[in-house]
């Protein structure tokens, strides 16, 4: 139960990031307020892997434990709601949400992640993060050896080939337009033996998200078990812009060595500030942060 409107840190999004900068607050026995939404970025893959201690387990599993285990400290609190707006007030940062609750925090930590702009390709959507994957880290081990296709072009496409082919030998790279790849580049592919199919794609063909194969627009198909696709991003919230942070060129918020934006009292960790996606990254990421965010407060109080 929310008994105060006033918190010494408020912490937007309640997944990876933001539950472990809270334990870490709470643990210092800092009243932190933590908003969720309750709709992560990995809500449809099925399993969570690279993060020891939890290879395997589903990230539904690894959340709700994570927030029973954060709310055991009685300085915690949890809003299941959607924090809509933020602006900076003379005592902090005051957070509006969707159901017209405000609240005002010292420090505010935006841990909101981001968004995926899925492609309009058939198919795409019902296989994103369970066959149609984006990180070898994260889901290369459950494919290897199994015949892979990479939607990107360029360097993107270049760089996932040669983490991939480390992962299987039957690989091919689906530019669906003109490639954009440099001479070297495409001598580099041809001597791994790695084709470039410059064809339009129809349709991603599945079975209950599961990759079967690829049909092109000239009504061609190729067969595949896996694909990774590098498709482009927008930050999950626009709370970090509209205070006025930074973004990277990649779209990240801009974050220096303490996860401390452009913004005087705003940090910002987990997916929204980082191109490593994962659970593992996000955990640590929080925890640094809400440790961090802990120190400044104590030096301002000491």
């Amino acid at each position: 139960m929310i008994v105060a409107n006033y918190f010494d840190a408020i912490i937007i999004g309640g997944s990876y990031a933001g539950l472990s900068a809270a334990m870490a607050l709470g643990r210092s026995l800092r009243n932190v307020l933590v908003i969720d939404s309750g709709l992560p970025c990995n809500r449809q893959t099925p399993h969570s892997h690279n993060f020891i201690t939890q290879d395997g387990e589903t990230p539904f599993a690894i959340s709700k434990k994570a927030k029973e285990q954060v709310m055991k400290y009685p300085t915690v609190h949890f809003r299941s709601d959607l924090a809509f707006g933020a602006v900076k007030d003379q005592e902090g940062f005051a957070v509006m949400t969707k159901s017209g609750d405000r609240f005002v925090g010292r420090k505010l930590i935006v841990a909101t992640g981001i968004k995926d702009e899925i492609p309009p390709i058939k198919g795409f959507a019902e296989c994103w993060g369970i066959s149609v994957i984006h990180c070898p880290y994260c889901h290369g081990y459950e494919f290897h050896s199994q015949r892979t296709a990479i939607l990107a072009n360029g360097d993107r496409a270049f760089h996932l080939a040669s983490l991939v082919s480390n992962l299987t030998d039957d690989l091919a790279i689906m530019t669906a337009g003109t490639p954009t790849f440099t001479a070297d580049q495409l001598v580099r592919l041809k001597r791994r033996t790695i084709p470039v199919v410059h064809a339009g794609i129809k349709e991603i063909m599945h079975k209950e998200g599961h990759v079967e194969g690829i049909l092109f627009d000239d009504g061609n198909q190729l067969a595949f078990r896996a694909i990774y696709a590098a498709i482009p991003f927008t930050q999950h919230s626009d709370i970090a812009v509209s205070l006025g942070c930074e973004l990277t060129e990649q779209g990240h918020i801009k974050v220096d060595n303490f996860q401390h934006t452009t913004v005087g009292g705003v940090y910002a960790c987990g997916d929204n500030t980082s191109p490593l996606r994962s659970v593992a990254n996000a955990v640590a990421a929080g925890n640094f942060t809400g440790a961090v965010v802990n120190k400044v407060l104590a030096e301002e109080e000491f």
